[in-house]
C-alpha cells in the first residue's frame, strides 16, 4: 500500500492522520487528546471537532482550520478525503482517503452502538482498513448501555439518603451519560463537577440537549441526598467529594467490566458503558469493510491481528503510541 504509510501519513499530499507530534498538515478525526493536540499548520476536520480543540487548546491551536461536512469531498493534488461519521463522540469521523483507485480507511475510534451525542456510525467499503483495537480481546462484549442506565437509577432509588458520584471523562463520556439518564426518563438536576462545564456547554452548543444541569460547588451538602452528579475519574478520590453525603461511587468506562478495575478504583457501582467497539463490533467492521488488509492500532493489537489473519486477511499491528488520553477509556 503506497497510499499511506504506516505512520499514518498519506505521502502524495504530505499530510498526517492524528499525528502525535506537531505537522504541517494534519487531518483530526475527533477530539480526543491522543488523536488531536496543538501546534500543527493546517488542520482538516469537522466543524464539531475543530470547536473541541478551540474549547481545549484555545483558539490559536492550529495556524488553520478547514471544516469539512460528512460525506463533503476535499480534492488536494489528485488525493480525494472524505469524513464520515466514527459514532465515538461528538464530530468524531472516520478518514477515507481516494488515490488510483486505492480506498484507505482510517477510523479513529468508532462505536456501532446507537448515541444520541455522536453521529451514528457509517460503514465504508475500503482495501486497507486502519482500526483502533481499545477493547480488541474476545472478553470485551459491551451490554446495552441503557440497561447500565436501569441500574443506576435503581441504585438511585434504593439510596435516597446518598448522592451518587460518576465519574466519567469529561469529553463525551460525561455527556453521553447524562443523555442516556434524560433518555431513561431522568429529568431531576445533574450536578457536575466544574471540570464538566465547558464541554458540556459545547456540546449544547452544538445541539446536544442535556438538561438541567448545574453546579456541586454551588449546591450545599444536604440539598445533593439522593442527587447525581458527575466528575472527572480523578474526582471519585478527591477532596472534592466529600461535598456529596455519603456518595455512592460509579464510573462509567468499558473497562468495567474487569472487576480488578472497579476494585482498584474504590468503584461501588461500576457502569460498562464504552464508547469504542467491543470485540463482536471490531470483527463485524473488518468483515464489513471487505479490506483486505488490515492494520490495528490504539490497543489491544495483537489478538485483533491474530484474529484477522486467521480470516485470510493481512493484518499488522501499527503500534502508534497515544501521548495522553482516549477518551478515558486507556486511563481509568
Amino acid at each position: 500500500m503506497t497510499l499511506i504509510d504506516r505512520n499514518l501519513h498519506i505521502r502524495a499530499i504530505d499530510t498526517y492522520v492524528d499525528p502525535t507530534v506537531p505537522r504541517a498538515r494534519a487531518i483530526i478525526t475527533h477530539g480526543h487528546s491522543d488523536h488531536a493536540r496543538s501546534g500543527h499548520g493546517a488542520v482538516l476536520a469537522t466543524a464539531d471537532t475543530i470547536a473541541v480543540m478551540k474549547t481545549r487548546y484555545g483558539e490559536d491551536c492550529a495556524g488553520s482550520f478547514q471544516a469539512v461536512a460528512f460525506g463533503e469531498s476535499v480534492v488536494i493534488d489528485d488525493v480525494t478525503i472524505t469524513l464520515h461519521p466514527a459514532g465515538h463522540i461528538l464530530g468524531s469521523a472516520q478518514v477515507l482517503i481516494e488515490h488510483k483507485g486505492q480506498r484507505v480507511v482510517v477510523t479513529g475510534d468508532y462505536k456501532r452502538l446507537p448515541d444520541a451525542t455522536a453521529q451514528p456510525f457509517e460503514l465504508i467499503k475500503c482495501d486497507l482498513l486502519v482500526t483502533e483495537a481499545t477493547f480488541g480481546l474476545p472478553v470485551f462484549q459491551h451490554p446495552d448501555p441503557k440497561a447500565e442506565t436501569a441500574r443506576l437509577l435503581r441504585s438511585v432509588e434504593a439510596n435516597a439518603e446518598r448522592a451518587h458520584l460518576i465519574g466519567a471523562y469529561p469529553l463525551g463520556k460525561a455527556q453521553r451519560v447524562i443523555r442516556l439518564l434524560r433518555d431513561a426518563g431522568y429529568d431531576a438536576p445533574i450536578y457536575l463537577h466544574g471540570a464538566m462545564v465547558r464541554l458540556c456547554e459545547l456540546y449544547e452548543e452544538r445541539g446536544v440537549a442535556l438538561g438541567d444541569l448545574r453546579l456541586v460547588m454551588e449546591t450545599s451538602k444536604a440539598e445533593l441526598a439522593g442527587k447525581l452528579a458527575v466528575g472527572p475519574p480523578s474526582a471519585l478520590k478527591d477532596v472534592w467529594s466529600r461535598r456529596l453525603p455519603d456518595p455512592v461511587l460509579a464510573m462509567a468506562s468499558g473497562w468495567m467490566s474487569v472487576k480488578q478495575r472497579a476494585r482498584q478504583s474504590g468503584v461501588e457501582l461500576p457502569l460498562i458503558i464504552s464508547d469504542h467497539a467491543d470485540w463482536n463490533e471490531l470483527g463485524e467492521t473488518i468483515a464489513e469493510t471487505g479490506a483486505g488488509t488490515v492494520w490495528v492500532t490504539h490497543g489491544r493489537e495483537d489478538a485483533l491481528v491474530y484474529y484477522c489473519r486467521k480470516q485470510g486477511l493481512n493484518a499488522e499491528p501499527l503500534n502508534i503510541q497515544g501521548f495522553e488520553d482516549d477518551g478515558g477509556e486507556g486511563e481509568e
